[in-house]
């Protein structure tokens, strides 16, 4: 039986390898050459189309040269290198993203080291240093949430993880999300390992991308003044570290907050989505499911404020956190789905309990794996079918496209159906198990 479990788990790894493998083939070798055909055909300029770029760009003029990265000079010049020059608002076939440096000011400072060397450098190892930030997150989301398992299966979960197209795409547009992703699970891992101070500094360092890490944060926070005596010190951590980004971009530059939400304001204009549930629901019917979504969660950390850090309802929270994240989001790109790392790893632990759950949270959660499955099967046979034969056809070679924006309200859905119905049925203390392979 142990060698049995042993072969099986390695066959796990060679297959999400080889799904992997299928996946950057198809995203590198098809859908990128037939994306740049539609560009040109469109007329739409090309540059470098490094979502690094404006950052970069901003983080090197701040530091070194004291200019203000918010400035429209300084967005003409980002234009020129992401588009290959400035946009023209006569030109109905430019893009309406302006491409502004539309990020706190402080994620200069995390970008300090890249300043020093010409881009054509940090976009060649940019994304490899994301890719690994992604691959160590799985670990501890993992970590994070509870879930124990052998070495195999985290290498075959980091490898399925990896060929996905939100990492694909994040790597090579260098998405700060996946940073951003890293920085998350590993406050969570810290917090789970007792070290809450490390926690909070991490946090603090997430909030670069508010719009992603807010609602996790928010619960984390909650959680640590649910048991101030005990958790205090991440909330300073976070506190003092918040404080002291704020203060330091200050110093470089005065007045950079109101700047900031200038930029805010201007995005949502020229390149902010509908989110999900207004797209879904219409606009009303939109803003009433947000309300009562974030109700939920309120009530949700309500009650599990005094949990400890690794439950089984602990990583309810950050998987509810997350999911509800991507819906009310008013980006809708598919680097942001690496948010969704930690809400599958819980689903899965929690469809190990099988019968202990109810057909709605067992259905939903099929679906969720048959999402995945779609995009990686898909994606796996057409770059199979590449090696034989020419796929031009751009209908079918977006194929692994047709689930991927269903998976956000679908994980939801999930992650809403195993949470609030019959959670007494919960084991505890701890997340179900993954077998550790047998020694010898």
């Amino acid at each position: 039986m142990a060698k049995r479990h042993r072969r099986l788990r390695w066959c796990l790894l060679l297959f999400s390898l080889l799904v992997s493998w299928g996946v950057w083939r198809w995203a590198t070798e098809l859908l990128a050459p037939a994306n740049t055909s539609q560009a040109i055909a469109r007329g739409r300029p090309l540059g470098n189309s490094s979502d690094l770029y404006p950052r970069w760009l901003g983080a090197r003029e701040a530091l070194l040269h004291h200019r203000d990265p918010y400035g429209p000079e300084l967005t003409r010049e980002i234009q020129t290198g992401f588009y290959g020059r400035p946009l023209d608002p006569q030109r109905r076939t430019d893009p309406k993203d302006e491409e502004a440096f539309a990020y706190p000011l402080y994620v200069v400072f995390l970008l300090a080291p890249a300043v020093l060397f010409p881009f054509s450098v940090v976009m060649k190892l940019s994304g490899w240093v994301l890719l690994l930030c992604t691959a160590l997150s799985v670990p501890l989301w993992m970590r994070g949430i509870g879930m124990r398992a052998s070495r195999s299966v985290v290498l075959a979960t980091v490898a399925l993880v990896l060929g996905t197209y939100p990492v694909v795409m994040g790597f090579y547009q260098q998405q700060l999300t996946l940073l951003v992703g890293f920085l998350l699970a590993a406050a969570v891992a810290a917090a789970v390992r007792g070290w809450l101070a490390a926690s909070g500094v991490l946090l603090a360092l997430a909030t670069i991308k508010p719009q992603i890490a807010g609602v996790l944060i928010f619960w984390l926070l909650f959680w640590a003044i649910a048991e101030w005596k005990k958790r205090k010190a991440l909330f300073w951590g976070f506190a003092a570290t918040t404080a002291g980004l704020m203060i330091a971009a200050e110093l470089l530059q005065p007045g950079w907050i109101s700047e900031f939400a200038a930029a805010v304001q201007a995005y949502r204009h020229y390149a902010a989505d509908r989110p999900i549930l207004q797209v879904l629901l219409t606009l009303p019917g939109g803003k009433i499911a947000t309300t009562v979504l974030l109700g939920a969660f309120l009530f949700a950390c309500w009650r599990w404020r005094k949990t400890p850090a690794g439950s089984p309802e602990f990583g309810g929270a950050i998987a509810l956190a997350a999911s509800i994240t991507l819906v009310i989001l008013n980006k809708v790109a598919a680097y942001n789905h690496v948010l969704l790392i930690p809400v599958v790893l819980w689903l899965v632990c929690r469809s190990r309990q099988g019968r202990m759950l109810w057909f709605g949270a067992r259905a939903s959660i099929k679906a969720v794996f048959a999402c995945l499955g779609w995009q990686w099967v898909s994606a796996l046979l057409l770059a199979g079918w590449s090696l034989v034969a020419p796929v031009t056809r751009l209908g079918l070679i977006r194929l692994p496209f047709y689930t991927l924006f269903a998976l956000p309200p679908v994980v939801l859905l999930a992650v809403l159906a195993a949470v609030f119905v019959r959670p007494e049925k919960w084991t505890a203390p701890a997340t179900p198990t993954i077998p550790a392979e047998p020694h010898g």
